[in-house]
């Protein structure tokens, strides 16, 4: 796998996460050396959930988006499970948080609903990509050619359709942050 060390990576999610999609991403980029972060609009913690209805574990919020600067990270992780992305695409402050990626052109990841937020941000127009297969009119509609892959990169995007890609998610977006730019360390992602 390819090295990470010295790169902070975000991953904003929220309660309805789902939780595979959480975990093994973050997993795969600490095993190859990045620093991850867990951004939320909440303060304390998060529910994830197995497949959208199966509460599962909570998980601590590392960093509240309205303190989070995305200038301080390397790139982001956008997991899915359908209430999570629903919930993040109507906070202004984690909109705003993935518009930063988009617009400096930093790398983000996002797995089966997780576009609904990039979407929302301005961030797949002219880009190739998957999702769930729900999100096709969505992504088709806001100007993404979408695909049926099992993980598509497409410039500064790694997007996968849903938890049984995650083996080859993990592969590309550990292989998209580290042929990416890295900013300055922060004093304080």
């Amino acid at each position: 796998m390819a090295e990470l060390s010295g790169r902070t990576i975000a991953i904003l999610a929220t309660d309805g996460v789902e939780e595979v999609e959480l975990v093994k991403p973050g997993e795969a980029l600490r095993e190859a050396g990045a620093f991850t972060v867990l951004v939320s609009p909440g303060r304390a913690e998060i529910q994830a959930m197995q497949a959208d209805v199966h509460p599962a574990r909570t998980y601590p919020v590392e960093r509240p988006v309205m303190d989070a600067r995305a200038e301080a990270f390397d790139g982001l992780v956008l997991p899915g499970g359908t209430t999570n992305p629903d919930q993040l695409r109507i906070d202004p402050a984690s909109v705003a948080f993935v518009r930063h990626f988009v617009e400096a052109g930093k790398p983000i990841a996002a797995i089966c609903h997780g576009a609904w937020t990039l979407i929302e941000a301005g961030g797949v127009a002219g880009h190739r990509m998957t999702s769930w297969p729900s999100l096709r009119t969505d992504l088709t509609n806001a100007g993404a050619h979408w695909v049926d892959e099992e993980v598509v990169t497409d410039g500064p995007l790694v997007t996968s359709r849903r938890p049984d890609d995650l083996p080859a998610f993990c592969t590309a977006i550990v292989h998209l942050f580290a042929n990416a730019p890295t900013v300055p360390p922060p004093s304080s992602p």
